[in-house]
């Protein structure tokens, strides 16, 4: 026996596709009426409606022609509101766009400075002598006012031609400034690439023979004295990435440097010879503020070097010679200053052979620097620097080095 279907009667809402739940707390539903539409003399009236801004020039003409005061008066501030309304921000807008912060700083100043002395020369009186002045001085023994003006001119237009005289040198500086620096990196990119050839063989085996490093260091050497900070921090990184600035293992024979059987060359501090050995290539060297992370400057001189701001993380400065440098606000973070143990460590020294083992004369030479404000400095680096810097550089080191012995004795 089949059970025929209960039938069940759906609301007529139900069509509408809203079903209605009934609920013994249910409210009749009040409904919202619909926010009537204002009338259109009750609309706002945008400000920067041409039509409007002619409107209140017109009455101020009426005013004036009419000979009626208050009307053309009040005209005239309400023609100046709103022409402000619509000038303000195209004026702000091209200020944003056409000057740098630095310039709109100066342009404030010097209107602020222009304003400051108008003021003082009323307060001094200045206003009043030039007033008296002008009235005791005798106009007819100086000609027609029409020469005045036409004096006036000619000073105007000598004012524009030197104003665009000097647009005209500062946008050649600047394009100037651009091609320079576009040629410095095409001149480091073909450096780069000489440099591969000259100690790369067929096969980009490392190659280099006496006559070649001689070369490559000649080279290096007439770069460096030709590009500016961050074009010496270019080579520095390129030349140590690439391990020309490392001593590498060689050969007892030939000299040829040496595999150590993980894809790269065998590094020996000890015996090792570098591909370019930078020397006195930086000493005195600007190199504030570059960033020379990962950069071995071992054994290099950079006495009078300026290092104020450098990134030096995971730099390696063992045995390098930094006398009377700046390393003021320099990142030495997990820098390398010294080889071996802290007990043992010492700076490099003239006559004695660094030992690698014990860390005896392998230390940067630090002696008369400044070390103020260098970030993350650890308790190991700080101990070096303080015991071996002397009194002129341990008094520049962050956290002082009142507990730490002087063992330099100067």
């Amino acid at each position: 026996m089949t059970i025929p279907p209960k039938s069940s009667s759906v609301p007529s809402s139900a069509e509408n596709g809203k079903v209605l739940t009934p609920s013994l707390s249910s409210k009749p539903t009040i409904p919202i009426a619909e926010e009537e539409p204002k009338p259109r003399y009750l609309q706002e009236i945008k400000t920067s409606n041409p039509w409007l801004l002619l409107t209140a020039a017109a009455l101020m003409v009426i005013g004036l022609g009419l000979q009626l005061p208050w009307v053309g008066f009040t005209s005239a501030l309400v023609a100046f509101a709103l022409s402000l309304r619509v000038i303000l921000p195209s004026v702000r807008d091209w200020l944003l766009r056409y000057l740098t912060p630095q310039e709109r700083q100066s342009l404030t100043g010097f209107t602020v400075f222009v304003l400051s002395v108008l003021g003082l020369a009323y307060y001094f009186g200045i206003y009043q002598r030039i007033t008296g002045w002008l009235n005791q001085f005798k106009y007819d023994e100086f000609g027609s006012w029409a020469e005045w003006v036409g004096a006036l001119g000619q000073i105007m237009i000598a004012l524009l031609a030197v104003y665009i005289a000097w647009a005209q040198y500062v946008i050649s500086k600047e394009l100037t400034l651009q091609q320079n620096v576009i040629t410095q990196q095409q001149t480091i990119d073909t450096y780069f690439q000489g440099i591969s050839d000259l100690v790369l063989d067929g096969e980009g085996m490392l190659e280099d023979w006496p006559q070649e490093r001689s070369i490559a260091e000649g080279r290096t050497a007439a770069i460096l004295s030709s590009v500016d900070a961050g074009g010496k921090s270019k080579i520095l990184r390129f030349l140590s990435q690439s391990r020309l600035l490392t001593p590498l293992m060689r050969d007892s024979r030939l000299g040829r440097p040496m595999l150590d059987g993980s894809g790269g060359y065998a590094e020996d501090r000890a015996h090792g010879l570098r591909v370019i050995n930078l020397g006195v290539m930086l000493a005195g060297a600007n190199l504030s503020g570059q960033d020379l992370r990962w950069t071995d400057l071992s054994e290099a001189n950079l006495v009078r070097a300026d290092l104020s701001g450098c990134d030096l993380v995971k730099g390696n400065l063992s045995r390098t010679v930094l006398y009377d440098a700046n390393l003021k606000n320099a990142d030495l973070k997990s820098t390398r200053l010294f080889y071996g143990s802290l007990e043992t460590a010492s700076p490099r020294s003239r006559n004695q052979i660094p030992d690698y083992q014990t860390g005896a004369y392998t230390g940067v030479v630090i002696e008369n620097c400044n070390l103020s404000g260098v970030q993350h400095l650890t308790d190991e680096q700080r101990y070096y620097l303080c015991a071996w810097s002397g009194e002129q550089t341990r008094a520049t080191i962050p956290g002082g080095c009142s507990e730490i012995p002087n063992k330099l004795g100067r």
